[in-house]
């Protein structure tokens, strides 16, 4: 806004006289300060300038010649709004990179005359009141004559109060903004100055509508000055509009009836939009972390808005719920949340998290690999956290499903739902994930490349699942059977070796010594000891915790794989060789190990003894290795050698044969 002042008022307060019929281009309104002075004027004249008369202050400017006059004059851009204008530059003269910090408007020229006397709000004057209002706890005399021609609401009460007592008091115990927002409607009435922004303009607008401060009542009052400062100043700001979008969480109903929460949402999600950076060396995402503030219900319709004009990438829209979601969701990582869990179950903040999982996960774009696996993996552990519906987490594990080869051990890492499970991770939604990424790999390719990039996919899982069994073999409260059933939902033909999974047997076995010969032999069904590498056969030959004839096999096929080779055979155990010759028996209680095998001052009884035990339990079990998996070599010495016998005693027979039989060649 532009006013015309003498070249001698250079700074500091100053009378001015505007007329609403003066503009010029490049303002969107600007008034003309008369250069005549007010004694000039008529009395006429003197009552119509008390009614547009206000105080300003302003900068040092150039100083410019009227063309019109003599008179130097000087323009002063004004930072307030009148009755009858607004202050709001065009956007050809606002630069974004140095905005004030937040616009506002002032109405009103007489000083603030309210006082409190007694808990009782008044004002000064010569006249007595004869108004009694009482908004919620706060008490207030005023006077009929300046509210009554603004408010119908209050005119409608005095005509239902005419025939009651002189001192009825008018009660407004909903009116929206408590008494801070009426006490500032009521200054409006006496012409007191008041200062509107962002900061207040919600409760004094939905506080003026419900004391009906409209057109009807009276013209330009408060509500229309409200609505023409709201769209020609908060919404062309992207602070400003930010700010009285949060404050509409306050009087949800009436602001959606007033049109503000709308018509902010419109604001914000037009300058994303608008200003959206179409190459890379643009800011990324500058819009995401202010946004972050918002409400759920605010956040989504914008998201939803930003969404439908599909101009905003879908990486940029992840990356915004990303700061959203680690805004306002549970930290899964925190102390002592998952005993909170049970005592907020049923409270409202932990509705208001379920709810907002609901939404997050309704934004996230359809589209294979947009949302990253670990943002989804992390989402689903909160959804298990705060016991989300079954359909946002199966929505949540098919998403994964889609994309598991890119997750790591540590997103597989779910801590368990419930507080009463011991167990440290939830193994079922893993195994939920890996099903669902299984089922989707079983759909026909539709060309080779596809075929080729579904199996290296299927080997990258496999290698995570691998890893992860390690990670949890660990717990001592994890179930033998569910490790066995993740293990044995990889296809075989995804793993090239088996050396993480025996890895993963042997940590289970070392952290629970508790099991018997039984559970330690079902367990270690699920490795193929001609998988292992030569270090994993080294190893397991020496491994205390293994079952002894799983140490013979290992011992089998290596000296079948050096066979085969044309190199040479690796020597037996010591032990394993002093076993056959001199035998031994361990306790019974150790009698599925070799762990007595590094004891020497143990008395050993004959090997033979041990094996034919073993012969009595593989009556009633199955292989440990399929036997026509190992004659499967068109070669009939391929099948002679690898012949796998079906009990120890003969396995560690064959197996000294053929020692003897190769180091003699040698």
């Amino acid at each position: 806004m532009i006013a015309w002042l003498p070249r001698t008022q250079t700074m500091g307060p100053a009378q001015c006289l505007l007329k609403p019929d003066e503009t010029r281009p490049d303002f969107k309104c600007v008034s003309y300060m008369s250069m005549e002075s007010s004694s000039a004027l008529s009395k006429k004249e003197e009552e119509e300038e008390k009614k547009t008369k206000c105080f300003f202050s302003f900068p040092k400017g150039k100083r410019m010649v009227d063309q019109g006059s003599k008179t130097n004059m000087m323009p002063v851009r004004l930072a307030l709004s009148f009755p009858f204008c607004t202050c709001e530059k065009s956007p050809n003269e606002q630069s974004p990179r140095r905005q004030p910090k937040m616009k506002f408007m002032k109405l009103g020229t007489r000083p603030d005359t309210f006082f409190t006397t007694e808990s009782i709000r008044s004002v000064s004057s010569e006249v007595f009141t004869d108004l009694q209002i009482q908004v919620q706890d706060s008490f207030y005399r005023l006077h009929k004559f300046p509210l009554l021609s603004k408010c119908l609401l209050l005119q409608r009460h005095c005509s239902e109060l005419k025939d009651a007592a002189e001192h009825a008091i008018i009660q407004l115990p909903d009116l929206p903004g408590g008494a801070e927002a009426f006490e500032t409607c009521a200054k409006f009435c006496y012409g007191i100055t008041i200062t509107l922004s962002a900061l207040n303009i919600v409760p004094v607008w939905c506080a003026a509508e419900y004391l009906q401060m409209n057109e009807d009542a009276e013209r330009g009052n408060l509500a229309r000055k409200l609505d023409s400062f709201f769209e020609s100043c908060i919404l062309r700001r992207w602070k400003d509009t930010l700010v009285t979008l949060q404050s509409t969480r306050k009087y949800p109903p009436l602001c959606e009836e007033l049109g503000i929460t709308a018509r902010c949402v419109d604001a914000v999600a037009t300058a994303i939009v608008a200003n959206h950076p179409n190459s890379k060396a643009a800011p990324r995402n500058w819009w995401a972390e202010s946004i972050s503030e918002l409400g759920s219900d605010h956040y989504w319709r914008i998201m939803v808005t930003i969404k439908s004009a599909g101009v905003v990438s879908d990486e940029l829209i992840v990356d915004a719920l990303q700061i959203y979601a680690w805004r306002w969701l549970p930290d899964t990582s925190r102390d002592g949340y998952e005993s909170n869990l049970a005592t907020e179950d049923s409270s409202s903040e932990s509705r208001r998290q379920r709810l907002l999982m609901d939404k997050i996960v309704s934004l996230l774009p359809t589209e294979k690999g947009s949302a990253s696996c670990s943002f989804l993996l992390k989402l689903l552990k909160v959804a298990n956290l705060l016991n989300a519906s079954s359909s946002l987490r199966m929505e949540l594990r098919r998403r994964i499903g889609r994309q598991l080869e890119e997750a790591s051990v540590d997103d597989l890492l779910i801590p368990p739902a419930s507080t009463s499970n011991d167990a440290l991770y939830d193994v079922d939604t893993v195994m939920a994930v890996l099903e669902e990424f299984l089922l989707q790999g079983q759909s026909p390719p539709t060309s080779p490349p596809r075929e080729r990039l579904r199996c290296c996919s299927t080997s990258r899982v496999a290698k995570l699942i691998d890893g992860y069994l390690q990670k949890i073999a660990g717990d001592k409260n994890l179930p033998m059977e569910k490790l066995i059933a993740i293990a044995e939902a990889v296809p075989d033909s995804a793993r090239p070796d088996h050396d993480d999974l025996y890895r993963a047997v042997d940590i289970y076995l070392r952290a629970h010594p508790e099991l018997d010969k039984n559970a330690r032999k079902q367990l270690c069904r699920i490795l193929d000891c001609r998988k292992l590498s030569m270090e994993a056969c080294a190893h397991a030959a020496r491994n205390e915790v293994l079952p002894l004839r799983v140490v013979v096999q290992v011992l089998f096929f290596e000296q079948a794989r050096a066979a085969l080779a044309g190199g040479r055979v690796i020597e037996l155990p010591g032990k394993v060789k002093a076993l056959l010759a001199t035998g031994a028996a361990a306790p019974p209680e150790d009698g599925w190990s070799i762990s007595r095998l590094k004891c020497p001052s143990t008395k050993l009884v004959t090997l033979k003894m041990r094996l034919e035990e073993e012969e009595e339990d593989d009556d009633m079990d199955d292989d440990l290795v399929p036997r026509d998996a190992l004659t499967r070599s068109a070669s009939s010495r391929l099948r002679a050698l690898c012949f796998l016998p079906r009990t120890p005693k003969r396995i560690i027979g064959k197996l000294l044969a053929m020692n003897r039989s190769l180091s003699y060649r040698h």
